[in-house]
């Protein structure tokens, strides 16, 4: 049975617990907050709910630590310092900072004989995987790849930071036509603004200036000001009946060509009810091919790119080579 303890417990975290409970070879060890441990609620009855601080002693009883943490503020320093610790998976996904943030967790993960598997999701994680496979297969073509539609968390956070701003949802939209020429292999060189669209429903405070806000929405730079973007202002209401939800998922389309330029496309694509959920999922996943891993003595930082698919998965391998292969 692995052990699997969970730091932080917003939506991922409760998402990993949800897939720690789908999986029988799993047990949840317990659960760990930088908030006040009495002011957690999770849905796992008997489980213990303690202070992050606890982690520093470095004594828990965990086979794996999971890091749920905000991605571009938080993992940087918490993976390599608990991976100094624990054998640990976070889900970082800032892809330009995904080389330094590898090295920093190895050199963590090596000194204490652990392994630290990081960027774990759908994108960076499933994603990349397709990226790699179809690259390798066609190594003349090029890769596209689509997200959505779906609401994004950190986009809809920059406009919640917006003065007046009391809610939002923002939901990310691949633009038909583009997906089209993709999948006709076309191979199109596309602007930013040509493969996606922004949708944002906003709730606001009482006599806010709805037009300055609109207007700071979309030339906010690096979240709206190259896309076409859309502002609907709606009430609380509104928002709860209709945007509770974190759905997402997309596509990764690779079009490419081998002798006579015969063209072929390869298209994996994911569509989810819950971000969390599903990202959660990965992660317990990745979790289970850690602990195996590091019991045969393998450690330092890893990537979904590193992990051969059988230790992801609680069958044996006479089992997937009878039913999967």
């Amino acid at each position: 049975m692995i052990r699997i303890g969970i730091l932080g417990y917003g939506n991922l975290g409760r998402g990993v617990e949800a897939a720690i409970r789908k999986n029988d070879d799993m047990t949840l060890a317990a659960v760990y907050s930088r908030r006040d441990p009495s002011t957690l609620n999770i849905n796992t009855p008997g489980v213990p709910v303690k202070s992050a601080a606890v982690l520093d002693e470095g004594n828990e009883e965990i086979d794996v630590l999971i890091i749920c943490g905000g991605s571009a503020t938080d993992l940087p320093g918490m993976t390599p310092k608990y991976a100094a610790m624990y054998n640990v998976i976070d889900s970082f996904d800032t892809h330009a900072k995904i080389p330094e943030h590898f090295g920093n967790v190895d050199e963590a993960a090596k000194s204490a004989g652990n392994i630290g598997i990081i960027s774990c999701g759908w994108d960076p994680g499933m994603f990349s995987l397709n990226r790699v496979y179809a690259t390798a297969v066609l190594p003349d073509g090029e890769a596209y790849t689509f997200w959505g539609k779906g609401v994004s968390q950190g986009h809809s956070d920059a406009v919640r930071r917006i003065e007046g701003v009391v809610d939002c949802r923002q939901y990310t939209i691949p633009v038909p036509a583009a997906l089209d020429k993709v999948r006709s292999g076309e191979n199109p060189e596309l602007t930013t603004r040509e493969k996606h669209t922004r949708e944002c429903f906003v709730v606001v405070e009482e006599g806010a200036d709805k037009a300055r806000i609109e207007n700071e929405i979309k030339t906010m730079p690096n979240y709206f000001s190259d896309y076409d973007t859309t502002v609907h202002f709606i009430s609380a209401e509104e928002m709860k009946r209709d945007h509770s939800g974190l759905p997402h998922g997309g596509s990764v389309i690779y079009s490419g060509t081998t002798s006579d330029n015969t063209k072929h496309v390869i298209e994996y694509s994911l569509t989810l009810d819950s971000n969390p959920e599903f990202t959660g999922s990965v992660l317990a996943a990745y979790a289970r091919a850690a602990a195996r891993l590091n019991s045969e003595g393998v450690c330092g930082a890893k990537t979904v790119l590193d992990i051969a698919p059988a230790y992801l998965c609680k069958q044996d391998g006479d089992f997937l080579r009878a039913h999967l292969l």
